[in-house]
């Protein structure tokens, strides 16, 4: 046996040979030729029964004493690779997810998109920190956009089902399940989707660049009645009137009804055509017909 100390840290996955038993497990050669810094596999940890001078492939982790131990459940994920995973607990200084692996690998409040909710799953990048011990951030663009490959036999009008990964000013990137990058903009939300969240969205236009543009809302004959219905709802909650119209601004619709103002006033030609409504100097009025009276 070499007398070479080998530099085993919290985190690695690595091959060791079971060199002897006790009741709480088995011990694995750390390769350093003193027994002391042999490693324990504990039974608890051990996934089929183990033989001395058998290699074992295990995952190597800190027990609460700060002793290495090691655990035969192998992360679903290694160093610089990124995966779509559960978190687990959350503190005030970061969150904890779940890799696959015995212990939870913390993920610090700085590499936290938005705050991940326990049983949420988020992409993370699996890395080590300053202090050399495994940890994860959600920043995945620059891997996702390397994972990713150009959308094909999509059309427009086809749904297609991803979680968000990351925000800008104009709205949300969804990763989704072909491998596909989708941008989902502001004026294309029913509500603003968690980091992290799993969408079933509308192919709206398809890019040169093999992405796609997609959409929360129905197509626009079914988003009609939806926007419709939103607004009669709303008309009946103000005692049959409401001082919005088509001239109401863009910003104001967005933020009464959560629609375009293009959208609003498809739905108001619809009801102004079925009489359900009428407007007069920028207000617009329940007509009394509107239940088929």
């Amino acid at each position: 046996m070499d007398n070479i100390k080998h530099n085993y840290r919290p985190g690695d996955v690595v091959e060791l040979i079971a060199v002897r038993k006790s009741e709480l497990g088995v011990f694995l050669d750390a390769g350093t030729g003193n027994t002391n810094d042999d490693i324990l596999l504990h039974k608890a940890q051990q996934t089929e029964e183990i033989a001395v001078g058998q290699a074992i492939k295990v995952y190597l982790y800190k027990d609460p004493k700060g002793r290495l131990t090691a655990s035969m459940r192998l992360p679903q994920m290694q160093e610089g690779q990124v995966a779509r995973v559960e978190v687990i607990n959350t503190t005030r200084d970061g969150s904890f997810v779940n890799i696959g692996a015995e212990r939870g690998v913390f993920m610090p409040h700085a590499g936290r998109r938005g705050l991940p909710k326990v049983g949420e799953k988020v992409w993370v990048k699996l890395y080590r920190d300053k202090s050399d011990r495994p940890a994860v951030t959600m920043e995945v663009e620059d891997e996702l956009r390397q994972a990713s490959r150009p959308a094909e036999n999509i059309k427009v009008g086809d749904t297609v089902t991803g979680s968000v990964y990351n925000y800008s000013d104009q709205g949300a990137f969804l990763f989704t399940k072909e491998r596909f990058i989708a941008f989902l903009h502001n004026d294309e939300m029913l509500e603003r989707p968690r980091v992290g969240a799993e969408l079933t969205v509308r192919v709206t236009y398809l890019r040169e660049d093999g992405r796609l543009n997609v959409s929360m809302r129905l197509i626009k004959e079914n988003a009609m009645d939806v926007d419709a219905a939103k607004i009669l709802e709303v008309l009946r909650t103000r005692g049959g009137q409401m001082p919005y119209s088509d001239a109401s601004p863009p910003e104001i619709i967005k933020e009464k009804f959560n629609i375009s103002k293009a959208a609003f006033k498809r739905a108001m030609g619809r009801l102004l055509k079925d009489r359900l409504v009428e407007q007069r100097e920028g207000w617009t009025y329940l007509q009394n017909n509107e239940d088929g009276k």
